[in-house]
C-alpha cells in the first residue's frame, strides 16, 4: 500500500518575488480596507506564520471580502509575490478561511530562538540565589502556580515593540536578570535581592495583559488593567499570602519598595509608568529593561530589513534612528545569548 508524503507548507520565509502560489497558509496578522486614487478599494494585509510576516495585497477588494476575512485567523491564499520598494509583497488572488481545528494557530505565530522551558530553569535558579528571606518566599509563590509558570513560559514581552514572539517575556526577563547579576556586584549599595525580585515581577503582569493564542494583542484586562498595575495587585496578594503560612508580617518597606520599582520601571510618565525612579534600584531596574529591550530592537531591525543592498535599516520608530547594518568586526553573531 503507497503512501503519500504530505507537500511541505510554505512559509513567509520562504516566499522570493516572482514566485507564483496555488495554496498556501498563513496567519491574517493585520487588515485594512483603503481607498485607490482611482475610487476603488484595496485590502492591504499583513500575511505571518512562525518565520516571519510580509505585505499582503487584495486588489478590487469590496467590503464583503473585507469582512469574511479573519483578522488573526489562519487562511489559505493563492495568488503571487512581487517586489515593490525593495520589500516582498503577496499579490492575494483568493482566499478562504482554513477549516476549523486544521491547524494549530500556534504554529503561524512568531517565536524566540531558545527553548522557554530552559530559559524558565535558568530563571529559578539566579531566584534561588536571593537571600532575602521575604522575598524568596514571595517569588515562590509566583514560581510554584503551574499555571503562571506555563503562561510565562509562553508569553510574548510586548505586541510590537520588543520580544514580540512566544516566548519573549522569559527571554527578556532571563536576560534582564543576567545583566542585573553582571552589574550588581559594581554597586553593592543597591540591593541585589530587591532588584532581582523585581525583574521577575516587572512585566509578568503581561501574561494577562495580552492574548497570544492566534493573533499578539491586548485583552481587556490589559487595556483596562494594564501589566504594571496588575503586577502590583498580585504583589499585595502574594505577600498576604505569605503572612498567612508563615505567621510573620511581610515587612512592610520591603513591599512597599518592590511595588515602587514595579509602578517606576517604565520611567517616563509619558512610557505609561505610573511613577518616576525614586530609589537607586529602581533607577538599575529601568535602564536595564530599557538596554534589553532598545538592543533588541536594533538586532530585530538588522535581521529583518528587506534591502540587502543597503547599510542602513529603514527608520525604525522606536528607536527615533536608523540602525547602520554591517559587524564590521564579525562579532554579532556571537553577542547575543542563544541559550
Amino acid at each position: 500500500m503507497s503512501t503519500t508524503t504530505p507537500t511541505p507548507r510554505r512559509t513567509v520565509a520562504e516566499l522570493q518575488p516572482g514566485q507564483r502560489i496555488d495554496d498556501a497558509i498563513f496567519r491574517v496578522a493585520q487588515k485594512d480596507l483603503r481607498p485607490t486614487t482611482n475610487g476603488g478599494l484595496y485590502i492591504h494585509a499583513v500575511l505571518a506564520d512562525s518565520s516571519g510576516q510580509m505585505l499582503g495585497r487584495v486588489w478590487n477588494a469590496t467590503q464583503e471580502l473585507f469582512d469574511s476575512i479573519p483578522e488573526g485567523g489562519v487562511v489559505h491564499v493563492r495568488g503571487r509575490v512581487e517586489s515593490y520598494k525593495g520589500n516582498r509583497q503577496f499579490i492575494i488572488e483568493g482566499v478562504r478561511q482554513v477549516e476549523p481545528g486544521s491547524v494549530d494557530p500556534a504554529e503561524f505565530l512568531p517565536r524566540g530562538r531558545v527553548n522557554p522551558a530552559e530559559v524558565w530553569s535558568q530563571i529559578k535558579d539566579i531566584l534561588r540565589t536571593i537571600q532575602s528571606r521575604p522575598l524568596l518566599a514571595l517569588v515562590g509563590k509566583f514560581v510554584s502556580d503551574a499555571e503562571f509558570a506555563r503562561d510565562f513560559q509562553r508569553a510574548p514581552a510586548a505586541v510590537q515593540m520588543h520580544h514580540a514572539y512566544l516566548g519573549g517575556l522569559v527571554e527578556h526577563t532571563r536576560n534582564l536578570m543576567r545583566l542585573a547579576d553582571a552589574i550588581c556586584p559594581l554597586y553593592p549599595q543597591v540591593s541585589r535581592d530587591l532588584v532581582l525580585t523585581a525583574i521577575f515581577l516587572h512585566d509578568a503582569g503581561k501574561v494577562r495583559e495580552l492574548s497570544y493564542e492566534t493573533n499578539v494583542a491586548y485583552t481587556n484586562e490589559g487595556q483596562l488593567i494594564g501589566h504594571i498595575v496588575q503586577c502590583v495587585l498580585w504583589i499585595h496578594e502574594k505577600c498576604r499570602e505569605v503572612e498567612r503560612e508563615t505567621g510573620q508580617p511581610f515587612p512592610a518597606d520591603v513591599e512597599m519598595i518592590l511595588k515602587h520599582l514595579i509602578l517606576a520601571h517604565h520611567g517616563k510618565y509619558e512610557f505609561g509608568s505610573p511613577r518616576l525612579p525614586a530609589v537607586p534600584e529602581a533607577f538599575m531596574v529601568h535602564y536595564l529593561d530599557n538596554l534589553d529591550a532598545k538592543l533588541q530592537m536594533c538586532f530585530e531591525a538588522i535581521e529583518t530589513d528587506p534591502d540587502a543592498s543597503s547599510d542602513w535599516t529603514g527608520f525604525v520608530k522606536a528607536l527615533e534612528t536608523r540602525i547602520f547594518k554591517p559587524d564590521v568586526l564579525g562579532v554579532r553573531g556571537e553577542s547575543r545569548p542563544t541559550k
